[in-house]
């Protein structure tokens, strides 16, 4: 038994607040009665520079439960640094963190059993989704190819996990080792390499507000995971080269050999075809080792990750 914390990254939330704080106050009164976690076990709720009165909301539950922490960061930094800034501002305020979004589409009822198996000796215990059923097919199909393709290019990840998990003390302390600018913690917290468990889950479907993700975001979010871990894009691009190269070589013996034959067809559609493609394949590969450099030159700047602007 130890002091738990529950860490809710919030980006205009405004409208289902409440009913998270309702739901988690419950989760934890529910284990301190059980003896699973300590009495003086609480849930931040950290501001992510929300646009709408979601900080508002988190200084009336303050108010009405001390219990309920905020902190405000003083701009929007996106999930994945909102969602450090929690872990690293409860580190050496409590003995194991959950990490949850704000809209509980993660099913809170297998938080006990993440306490239960803190208690046997594990670091860090992942919520894993056991089905997509409420998902529409195409997210479900693109979440999936997704966690296939980080599989393909090497990074570490969990299948079907998001950011809904637990975490030590200790393992936050060796998350916070880790200082690269561009966050993918869902690749990161795997490589840590403490005693791990997953427990599994249905998603719900959002009571209310929108989804932090659109199609935009989550590629973008995707790019992000894969480009931060593995370099086997740049590695494809360049056996893509090779394999072109030989192309031509063998395309111009043949095209000596028909010309030799006397079989000579004059056309510029081939011709064009090639300069498209290889014009295509040209831009695109100086475009992913531009994508490689900007990322070398985010991280040597060595800005802040985020700035707290207020806490409860």
């Amino acid at each position: 038994m130890g002091k738990l914390a529950i860490v809710v990254p919030c980006y205009n939330e405004e409208e289902v607040l409440e009913t998270t704080v309702r739901e988690l106050t419950g989760v934890i009164s529910d284990l301190i009665i059980k003896k699973k976690i300590d009495s003086d076990s609480f849930i931040l709720l950290v501001d992510d520079g929300s646009k709408d009165s979601t900080w508002t909301k988190i200084e009336e539950a303050h108010k009405l439960n001390p219990s309920v922490k905020g902190l405000k960061l003083a701009g929007n930094v996106g999930h994945q640094n909102a969602l450090l800034a929690g872990l690293e501002y409860v580190e050496d305020k409590c003995d194991a963190a959950i990490s949850i979004d704000a809209d509980l589409q993660d099913d809170i009822s297998v938080i006990e059993e993440m306490s239960d198996k803190w208690d046997n000796g594990c670091d860090i215990v992942y919520g894993v989704r056991s089905a997509r059923t409420t998902d529409t097919f195409f997210k479900r199909t693109t979440a999936e190819g997704f966690y296939k393709l980080m599989k393909l290019m090497g990074v570490k990840s969990v299948y079907n996990h998001a950011d809904f998990r637990l975490m030590t003390k200790r393992a936050i302390c060796g998350l916070a080792q880790y200082k690269e600018r561009n966050l993918f913690l869902r690749g990161i917290v795997p490589t840590i390499g403490y005693t791990s468990d997953c427990v599994y889950y249905e998603r719900k479907e959002r009571t209310a507000g929108e989804s932090k993700y659109p199609l935009k975001k989550m590629l973008a979010f995707a790019f992000d995971g894969i480009t931060s871990f593995s370099t086997k894009p740049m590695t494809f691009i360049m056996g893509l080269g090779i394999w072109m190269i030989i192309f031509a070589v063998i395309m111009g013996i043949y095209s000596l050999i028909r010309h030799g034959q006397g079989n000579v067809v004059t056309g510029w559609t081939s011709l064009w075809l090639a300069m498209w493609f290889i014009g295509g394949i040209i831009t695109f590969s100086i475009g992913l080792v531009g994508e490689y450099i900007g990322k070398i030159y985010i991280e040597v700047k060595e800005r802040p990750r985020y700035i707290i602007e207020k806490e409860l």
